[in-house]
């Protein structure tokens, strides 16, 4: 890797040769040597991780190694040839020290160099010329070093003040120079500053992972986690290492199992994630050439090919990478909670606070006790005698509200092969399964740590495999086990009201009572086969089939279940993705559903679906086309089927209109009664009718009329056009909103009997939100810019239409299909592709430009995918039925998206 001998022999015969004693000048010579070693060392090192790009500890130690050598050839140098000086008196024998990280000996690629120059005394005018020109030497080499001067005393006294520099004076390691200098500040900072503050360091310590956990996000299945800093990171092991270092003196994670801090099982399990998050973090530094900490999606893809993961079993190699790196980062916090129950024992941390004074029970059922405010067991060889307690330990967790002591979860860790199959078909143990879900407020706290623990999956062997597994994609914010608790966190929440104001249809649904048995259950399986090639709904609802009757549920329960699972993306796909103001698409959702009970049952768990995805992703636009699709099905189911004909909904919308505009002059009314065909009727709700209505009247052939306003109810800005209508007219509207950034939701576009376009488009911003006001002025201005020919979209488009770095290494692939069943009198076609600014545009003029008449388009997207589903007619006003022209026009589709999608990358 590096011959240090070699290297300070050609260094000094360079600066012997030199003509100049000139300091710049040998400075230059030293630093052009160093560089050139250092790079190829830096090279070697690489290729050497890349062959074992698992084994981060020898990387690691040999990159600390190579940097250690560096810094002291370095001050050697200076010393020799920069500032000789042979006979140094006592103040100037300086000792040089590694702290921090650096001082652990552990570097990743890109990481700090912490140096202390600790000097007997003040520093003397050589003193200080040997750090200045050491440090230059070192920052011409690219190096990132932060440094210290400092006095043995100067040490103690920033130490006690700060718990920053008391924690890099924790990792000091003597380098090079004065031996016996460092050895006194090591001895003292024991003996009269550690010694004497060992609660306070730990409070200290804990406070700041704390902080730094809410700061970064509390959360250990964060889909973009930062490897350093993160929940689960490397951090909050060095924050374990850092105090039992601190309290006891250990040079080695190891020393922990003598200690009694961990089992050597357990030690093992620290060192595997050790190893693992180092090994991430250094393929991280040298994909990105700079100290980067986030793993973020871009370069998840990248770590993943690194250390060898590859696609298979319908995942990509990435998937399973990040399946991996939630394993450990859980792995962390449970050592966590171990280590920090352990210092309560020893009354080195403080214990939690009693907030379970006011708990009257005196004695534990099921052999349990509370030892420092946990639940624990009295005797683990009678409680381990029935396997059943293993599942009792947790609800009683739920009824009195107390943590799990981890020698309780340490035990039921090591015993989880004693949940066999007869306990998972015991009917106690499916009694004690569902109270826990059912009869207690707080469901998720139990299934969340016993997922931890692998209670979850040893129970439901089928609920394994989803276990920390993650989806390569920006929409979903968890990993799909986190998303299933959090969606039954969700419907905890509606049931104990609070959410009401915010969901007030689900509440009222769970109020008025549905059968909590099978919503939960659902809830439960809904996603369970995801992570294979076949599609997760079906496969769910056969693994759904299996696994309900073991749960205790009655056989009409269990059809039920299954139903659910295998549609329980039935709901949202026909809200979000089709024109529900369509009375064929409520009549074929309903036909699906058949029953109320299975509505209201689908219904609640839609809505806890799409909260559990993550913060930002249920909004009001969902919530009000979900409302919209539950009211009309409700009202099919009760009243009929053929209640939903578009007659009927003409002559409503007509009744409606004449209300609303009820000051009109008849003639007036009469008019704008007569000048619209049918499906403009079906397709609006009467306040934008009205709009319409006054933005016709008067308008001249040439006019174009916009009016923008604000819809907070649907999180949307509707915008309505009136103007003469022509061909393409879809694709300009597109054009324009796509100049402005905004996203379209939904559009719909109509042509009155004299000739004029009303079109109405429901936009939001780039957070998901309608368009604050200030902003409307300009959203205007640029939309009639485009509309009179000012602004060509797709020239002013090429510019804007790129897809984010962090989001290329998604894969989405296009799927195009047609469809002449679910609509009277259109084809329904349905693209599904990757998303970006621009492809509602290309889309749109692609259809325009094959005399493809769209009167409608719903736009749904979820994450970088983007789902637009077109209503369309051919030039005659006729449905699309043959099949070589739906081939021909997806062929010009695809092409358009291939053609965008390269420009956008580009």
């Amino acid at each position: 890797m590096l011959d240090l001998d070699a290297l300070r022999a050609r260094i000094f015969q360079a600066l012997d040769a030199a003509e100049s004693n000139d300091g710049k000048v040998q400075r230059g010579i030293i630093v052009t040597e160093l560089k050139a070693a250092m790079k190829l060392g830096a090279e070697r090192l690489e290729a050497m991780f890349a062959k074992h790009p698992r084994d981060a500890r020898s990387f690691v130690s040999a990159n600390s190694w190579m940097t250690d050598a560096f810094v002291t050839l370095v001050l050697q140098l200076v010393q020799s040839h920069l500032h000789p000086n042979p006979n140094p008196s006592e103040g100037e024998r300086i000792a040089v020290l590694a702290v921090g990280g650096y001082g652990r000996a552990e570097m990743a690629p890109h990481s700090d160099i912490d140096l202390l120059f600790l000097v007997p005394w003040k520093v003397t005018g050589w003193v200080e010329k040997v750090i200045e020109s050491s440090l230059y030497i070192l920052w011409d080499m690219r190096l990132k070093v932060g440094h210290a001067s400092r006095t043995i005393n100067e040490c103690l006294r920033l130490g006690r003040e700060d718990v920053t520099i008391r924690t890099a004076l924790l990792e000091q390691r003597f380098l090079c120079g004065n031996a016996e200098l460092a050895q006194t500040l090591r001895a003292r900072l024991w003996s009269e500053l550690f010694a004497k503050t060992h609660a306070d360091f730990v409070e200290a310590k804990l406070a700041e992972r704390a902080e730094r956990h809410s700061k970064i996000g509390n959360q250990r299945y964060m889909l973009e986690p930062n490897v350093k800093e993160g929940k689960g990171g490397l951090r909050d092991l060095q924050t374990l290492y850092w105090i039992a270092k601190y309290i006891h003196e250990v040079d080695q994670a190891e020393e922990l199992v003598g200690l009694g801090f961990f089992r050597a099982e357990e030690y093992e399990t620290f060192r595997a994630a050790e190893t693992f998050l180092w090994a991430v973090r250094c393929h991280l530094h040298h994909l990105a050439g700079r100290p980067v900490e986030q793993l973020t999606f871009d370069l998840q893809v990248g770590v993943a090919e690194r250390m060898g993961y590859s696609d298979h079993g319908g995942r990509r190699g990435v998937e399973h990478f990040m399946q991996d790196y939630f394993r450990h980062a859980t792995h962390v916090g449970d050592l966590t909670r171990i280590f920090l129950t352990e210092l309560e024992a020893r009354h080195v941390k403080r214990e939690p606070i009693l907030r379970h004074f006011l708990n009257k029970r005196k004695t534990m059922r099921h052999g349990l006790k509370v030892v420092q405010n946990r639940l624990d067991i009295e005797d683990p060889e009678a409680f381990v005698a029935d396997p059943l307690n293993m599942l009792r330990l947790f609800e009683e967790g739920l009824v009195t509200g107390f943590l799990l002591h981890p020698n309780a979860m340490r035990l039921i860790a090591a015993n989880l092969h004693l949940i066999d199959e007869d306990v998972r078909v015991s009917a106690e143990a499916q009694k004690i399964f569902l109270r826990m879900m059912l009869k207690h407020a707080n469901p998720e706290r139990a299934l969340r740590r016993m997922n931890e623990l692998g209670v979850l999956g040893a129970f439901i062997p089928e609920f394994e495999p989803i276990v920390a597994m993650m989806q390569f994609n920006v929409y979903h914010h968890y990993t799909v086990d986190e998303h299933t608790i959090q969606c039954i966190s969700h419907l905890s929440q509606i049931e104990r009201k609070e959410l009401e104001e915010e969901l007030p249809v689900v509440s009222r649904i769970l109020e008025q009572g549905v059968n909590r048995r099978v919503l939960y259950v659902a809830l439960l399986l809904h996603d369970i086969g995801k992570g294979r090639p076949e599609d997760h709904s079906v496969l769910g609802a056969q693994i759904a089939r299996r696994v309900a009757p073991r749960l205790g549920l009655k056989k009409a329960e269990c059809e039920t279940v299954e139903w659910l699972v295998r549609y329980h993306l039935l709901m949202a796909d026909t809200a979000q993705k089709r024109d529900i103001s369509d009375p064929r698409t409520v009549r074929d959702f309903a036909k699906l559903v058949k029953t109320r009970e299975r509505l209201d049952l689908l219904t609640v768990l839609t809505v806890c679906d799409i909260r559990g995805v993550g913060p930002g992703t249920w909004n009001n636009w969902k919530a009000q086309l979900l409302r919209t699709l539950y009211r009309e099905t409700a009202n099919a189911l009760e009243n009929g089927l053929e209640a939903l004909n578009r007659e009927n909904r003409t002559d409503e919308a007509k009744r409606a209109l004449r209300e609303a505009l009820e000051g009109w002059p008849r003639a007036d009314l009469r008019t704008e009664i007569a000048r619209h065909y049918p499906p403009y009727w079906q397709g609006l709700p009467t306040d934008t009718q009205q709009v319409f209505a006054r933005m016709l009247q008067g308008i001249a052939a040439d006019e174009i009329r916009v009016d923008l306003h604000p819809d907070p109810d649907r999180d949307a800005t509707r915008i309505c056009f009136v103007l003469s209508d022509h061909p393409g007219i879809f694709a300009r509207f597109a054009g324009a909103l796509a100049l402005v950034g905004a996203n379209i939701v939904d559009a719909r576009t109509y042509t009155t009997k004299d000739g004029f376009a009303t079109a109405v488009f429901w936009i939001q911003d780039a957070e998901g939100h309608p368009y604050d006001a200030a902003r409307l002025p300009r959203l205007r201005k640029m939309i009639e810019k485009t509309l009179a020919g000012e602004v060509v979209a797709g020239e002013a488009l090429a510019d804007r239409d790129k897809v984010k770095k962090r989001e290329r290494a998604f894969r989405v692939p296009t799927n195009i299909s047609f469809d002449n069943e679910g609509s009277e009198i259109y084809t329904i076609i349905e693209v599904d592709t990757r998303d970006r600014p621009g492809l509602l545009f290309d889309l749109a003029r692609t259809l325009a430009d094959a005399n493809i008449y769209i009167a409608s388009a719903v736009i749904a997207t979820y994450g970088v995918q983007a789902v637009d589903t077109f209503y369309v007619k051919d030039m005659f006003g006729l449905k699309l039925h043959a099949r070589p022209k739906q081939e021909a026009l997806e062929r010009k589709l695809r092409a358009a998206i291939a053609a965008g999608a390269q420009r956008a990358a580009s």
